[in-house]
């Protein structure tokens, strides 16, 4: 072995046993969330070498378009000055919609200045191209906003947590997604989209302005997502194991983004066990396309670890259940993943519930990802929610928004 060779190996240990160093005590209990996906990764090493996985990653980080696609890029910037990213796709280029008749341009809001815009807002530790297969689809057909919620994804980091000053919650969350709109989608109707952490700051939106949720949404769909009881969550994991990490946890996060240079080559040197991890808690069915779930380990890894943790408490103090009933009125779609983790069904259920008018999906053999592990469902969805609120004339079709199996290509 080179001297070079030796000296990245010893490295490579440093940063695991300083990882364990950082995680202490925690480590039982943590190892419960990963017995599963560790057991996979031993045997994958008996016959895969770590160079071998390295090299396959990176190949599929180049395979597939997803989480390419741009649109015209703006800044918002919330009320502690935080700068949030957003991007807007257009209905269609001026110069694409000339060949249209009159009536077509019309329903397609050329003429109108306001035509209705859909704001799809992410998830915890993800970005706006966790939609990407719904945006693909969209594109051309209704006018959408994406955006990266504060210390995700392009956005700025939260202004407020670099100084210090208060916790990061989801009624933060909720003023950001107004600051967004504000800026992006000023006047006209709106429908709103969110998937998990997402769906909890449409919550907090209606709960701080319910005037904007009254006169300008038209239509709303939460995906994967919760009004609240998340402390209550089990993870798929035994009684034991649950209660261990619950006790455990937020501090562990708390120490752990202190120390967020030593933790992140941490995460680097046990890359492979943590692709299982996010693979368990993503997805649910065994036939997902690698390069799918390589995208969607891509976005986790690249949410920095202090910022995992200042987000992680606000989850068990959200409860959004009383704003739900500003909905009542207005189509809504409820849908989810049946094997999901993370936010299960239940409550999902429990906000179609509250919502009696609402359609609920629940999606067979899929995880918390479901937007991208059954694209072709969560998009038919959202195309029909959209018709049946005149944002896209009826008979419209959607783009090709292709599959996530292994076993077909992309589109």
């Amino acid at each position: 072995m080179s001297e070079s060779s030796a000296a990245a190996v010893a490295s490579a240990a440093g940063a695991a046993a300083g990882w364990r160093r950082a995680t202490g005590m925690a480590g039982a209990a943590i190892g419960v969330v990963a017995a599963g996906a560790a057991a996979t990764v031993a045997i994958e090493r008996m016959t895969v070498g770590r160079g071998m996985r390295r090299k396959a990653r990176l190949a599929l980080d180049s395979a597939g378009p997803y989480g390419t696609l741009r649109g015209t890029p703006g800044k918002a910037y919330a009320d502690d000055g935080t700068e949030l990213h957003y991007e807007v796709d257009d209905i269609d280029p001026p110069d694409a919609s000339a060949h249209l008749g009159p009536r077509r341009r019309r329903l397609f809001g050329r003429k109108d200045p306001a035509p209705v815009t859909v704001v799809f807002s992410h998830g915890y530790c993800l970005s706006q191209d966790s939609w990407h297969f719904q945006r693909a689809a969209l594109r051309g057909v209704v006018r959408t906003v994406h955006w990266d919620q504060r210390s995700h994804g392009r956005s700025g980091r939260g202004q407020e947590q670099l100084r210090g000053d208060v916790p990061l919650t989801i009624d933060q969350l909720g003023r950001d997604l107004k600051a967004v709109i504000d800026a992006a989608a000023p006047e006209g109707p709106i429908v709103l989209v969110g998937h998990s952490m997402g769906g909890m700051t449409v919550m907090a939106l209606a709960d701080q302005y319910p005037e904007l949720i009254r006169e300008r949404v038209v239509a709303t769909a939460f995906v994967g997502t919760s009004s609240g009881r998340l402390g209550e969550v089990n993870f798929g994991l035994p009684v034991a194991g649950v209660n261990a990490v619950r006790r455990v946890l937020p501090g562990v996060l708390k120490a752990l983004g202190q120390r967020a240079e030593l933790v992140e080559r941490g995460r680097r040197a046990t890359a492979d066990l943590f692709a299982g991890v996010i693979k368990r808690y993503s997805f649910a069915g065994r036939d997902v396309d690698p390069a799918v779930a390589r995208f969607a380990e891509r976005m986790i890894e690249n949410t920095p670890i202090d910022v995992v943790a200042e987000f992680y408490p606000a989850f068990t103090d959200h409860d959004k259940t009383e704003a739900l009933a500003l909905f009542a009125d207005m189509p809504v779609l409820v849908l989810a993943g049946l094997q999901d983790l993370v936010t299960p069904s239940e409550h999902s259920e429990a906000i179609a519930g509250l919502l009696p008018d609402a359609e609920l999906v629940l999606v067979p053999d899929a995880g918390h990802l479901v937007m991208l592990e059954h694209p072709e469902v969560v998009t038919d969805r959202l195309a029909d929610l959209l018709v049946r609120v005149g944002a896209v004339p009826a008979g419209t079709t959607v783009g090709t928004y292709g599959s996530t199996s292994s076993t077909a290509q992309p589109r």
